[in-house]
């Protein structure tokens, strides 16, 4: 009976995960036409607002495109991470990628550490502090918990040391962060209606490198915090399912692509392939190698136990 209705809630969980998901992609999509098809198009905003839904369906597509798809993408990696690696290791991450990257943008848009001179405007939600909009933590851990769960599940799946693998997945889970931001940064500083501004303009594309040295240092640290707490209760992720995290780091790359592309920003969506596309996929193909081979040694010592004890009858 507990069996059951243990299988039941995993269902429950897995579809509701897959909702979210949905959610989260959908909303992104009305927040890219909105951005990118309605607000630069005076006449079509005022065809839109003769329907009686066009003015509801304009409202959707803006939140969409800040506020709704970020609360979507924490729920589904949230759940996604309580359902396979548990309420420890789901807190021992998500609570020090929010305080962390919170700290760091309040730093940030009060002092210029350690990203240089930016301030947030409106359309991100309320603002903590009159700083930083909430979604914006809720950002670093979905996305930051996503890169860093491909990378450490692809580097152990190679059979390195533990520690190696471990730092080298905090590196390579930071680089995977920043490379999302080589792109989504440019796009969302200089749309029709920015979500927030550089006072302190920089040689790539409007920023300073200081910025993506902060995203780095800033991803460095909270995932420093969350894998010696992980450490508390050793996990194994040969066998954990990367799908949802591949499908969030994807779409979410997919999204700052299509509004660097339409703002004619081409060189940091080739560096965001190079140091992001890549690397995720060459990780994540490297831990389904790894999760088959375990398969395999899996079945090779389990099989022969099971079928010796299988009484043969004459």
């Amino acid at each position: 009976m507990k069996s059951l209705i243990s299988a039941n809630k995993q269902n429950y969980m897995q579809k509701f995960m897959l909702y979210l998901l949905i959610g989260h992609i959908v909303s992104m999509a009305f927040g890219l036409a909105g951005i990118l098809l309605v607000l630069p198009n005076q006449d079509f905003m005022a065809k839109l607002s003769e329907f009686p839904w066009g003015q509801t369906a304009f409202s959707w597509s803006m939140a969409g495109g800040g506020v709704v798809y970020m609360i979507l993408g924490m729920a589904a990696v949230a759940v996604y991470a309580y359902r396979t690696l548990g309420i420890w290791h789901w807190l021992a991450f998500m609570l020090p990628a929010i305080f962390v990257s919170l700290g760091s943008e309040l730093l940030g848009t009060s002092t210029g550490f350690p990203f240089g001179h930016y301030r947030y405007l409106s359309g991100l939600g309320y603002k903590i502090a009159d700083l930083v909009p909430f979604t914006i933590p809720l950002s670093w851990f979905y996305l930051g918990l996503s890169a860093y769960i491909i990378a450490r599940a692809g580097l152990e799946a190679i059979k390195i040391d533990s520690w190696l693998a471990k730092i080298a997945a905090i590196a390579f889970g930071a680089l995977l962060l920043t490379s999302w931001d080589f792109v989504l940064d440019p796009a969302m500083s200089q749309t029709h209606l920015p979500f927030w501004i550089w006072e302190q303009p920089g040689a790539f594309f409007g920023m300073p490198y200081q910025n993506f040295a902060g995203w780095m240092g800033t991803g460095i640290v909270f995932m420093t915090i969350a894998t010696l707490l992980w450490q508390v209760k050793p996990l194994n992720l040969s066998r954990v399912p990367l799908g949802l995290p591949l499908a969030i780091y994807l779409s979410n790359f997919a999204f700052a692509t299509i509004l660097s592309l339409a703002a004619g920003i081409y060189l940091p969506v080739l560096l965001g392939i190079l140091l992001g596309i890549v690397p995720v996929l060459t990780l994540y193909r490297m831990a389904l190698a790894g999760n088959a081979s375990s398969e395999d040694n899996f079945d090779s010592e389990v099989i022969p136990v099971v079928t010796a004890k299988v009484p043969v009858v004459k």
